[in-house]
């Protein structure tokens, strides 16, 4: 009997809906026993829907589900739903109630939200509470007539451990992902555009942004309060401000990462300690990399900084050596020679001088910079290096840098 009615529900899924109306989709989700999978056929179906077993509601070419501009359009309340093939449309506007495409409760263990079309909704994808969800091969498409911080997350985790978000695809809105007071979250494959941050994490520790693409956003990939982070293989294409920031950020990985192209900082450290910041590649960017605040006990080794107006902002009256165990980082602007052929220069790199540091302090000291007194500055600080009051220093500055592909889906970005 129990197949029976499965039969019988995929039976009546199939009808087609009216031309130029909608068919009620909660009856027929209420009408689903559990395990059941419920397949729809093209058409157009009303929602909003809350679903509250464990059943896969699957789609395909042409269904959609549209809300009533009210709340979320379809809500996961129960463990083990899968959620497959929709277009999605139709929620409400209201932060409050974080109003999204799809919305799964601390009930929606497990769920799976693969594979669907999200559309003009306030949020894409609400996770809100979820244990080990996993959101993959989604595309999400965020509302474009609020300015910016007004619109929706594409994809919101709060305090669900074991998310993954992988695969999918987001632009506009508000951040691609934002992820506030979770831990274990692993958020990889990823392309975000045209949004405030790609990535966002608040108090989020123990967690993974690896192999992601950003492009066109304000900032990349900001993690921010968290710890044991790993911010791996991620590349940022033309972000306005950061390609990656750590703030209050500590004992995390950022490694084998490429920002390209217009920021105002690649990489910028703010009050973040214990960080492993390692064969990364920082190109043509105003700024290749800046610490302050009092950051400390960083390894900054195997970079690569190319073409970058300014290579590193640090002010300090100690020095910085950025080798670790006979390693330091590339630096397009230092000539350098490499007798013994090991790959190491045979000079010590040293980024900024004190007039970089007047001017950082003082902006206005920019009209001196053709003066023969800071050009005679200037050249005694090279001749003598002692004579440099502190900062950054590699005394192992690398031949050759790292080289880092941008993925398929950024080829051509700007063309």
């Amino acid at each position: 009997m129990g197949l029976l009615r499965v039969i019988l529900l995929v039976l009546i899924g199939a009808v087609p809906a009216l031309a130029g109306t909608g068919t009620p989709l909660q009856p027929m989700v209420d009408a689903a026993p559990p395990g059941a999978v419920l397949r729809l056929a093209p058409g157009l179906y009303e929602g909003p829907v809350h679903i509250s077993r464990g059943i896969k509601l699957i789609g395909g070419d042409g269904v959609r589900v549209t809300g009533t501009g009210q709340g979320s359009v379809v809500t996961v309340d129960a463990p083990g739903v899968v959620v497959e093939g929709l277009l999605i449309s139709g929620s409400g506007d209201d932060h409050e109630t974080k109003d999204a495409g799809i919305t799964l409760t601390k009930a929606a263990m497990g769920a799976v939200i693969a594979g669907n079309v999200l559309h003009g909704n306030l949020y894409g994808i609400d996770v809100h509470g979820a244990r080990d969800a996993v959101i993959r091969g989604n595309v999400i498409e965020g509302r474009q007539g609020h300015r910016m911080n007004q619109r929706g997350n594409g994809i919101y985790v709060w305090n669900a451990p074991g998310t993954i978000v992988e695969g999918n695809d987001v632009r506009w809105g508000r951040d691609g992902i934002f992820v506030n007071t979770s831990k274990r979250n692993i958020f990889r494959g990823n392309r975000f555009r045209d949004l405030r941050f790609a990535v966002h994490y608040m108090y989020a520790n123990e967690s993974e942004v690896s192999g992601n693409l950003s492009m066109g956003n304000h900032l990349g990939f900001a993690v921010m309060y968290s710890k044991r982070v790993k911010v791996l293989d991620n590349v940022s294409i033309n972000d306005r401000d950061h390609g990656v920031m750590l703030n209050f950020t500590n004992r995390s990985e950022v490694r084998g990462n490429y920002v390209q192209d217009g920021a105002k900082k690649c990489l910028f450290v703010y009050n973040a300690h214990k960080n492993t910041i390692e064969d990364n590649r920082f190109e043509r960017c105003g700024i290749g990399i800046h610490f302050t605040a009092g950051s400390e006990r960083n390894t900054v080794t195997g970079n690569a900084f190319v073409g970058n107006r300014t290579q590193v902002k640090y002010v300090s009256t100690k020095w910085l050596d950025w080798a670790t165990e006979g390693r330091g980082n590339y630096w397009s602007d230092f000539v350098a020679t490499d007798l013994d052929g090991n790959g190491i220069a045979d000079g010590t790199y040293r980024p900024n001088d004190s007039i970089d540091q007047v001017l950082w302090s003082q902006p206005a000291a920019r009209l001196l910079l053709g003066s023969p007194a800071v050009q005679l500055v200037q050249w005694a600080q090279s001749a003598f290096p002692a004579l440099t009051p502190g900062g950054v220093m590699d005394s192992a500055p690398l031949m050759r840098p790292v080289e880092i592909s941008v993925p398929d889906w950024g080829a051509g970005y700007g063309g």
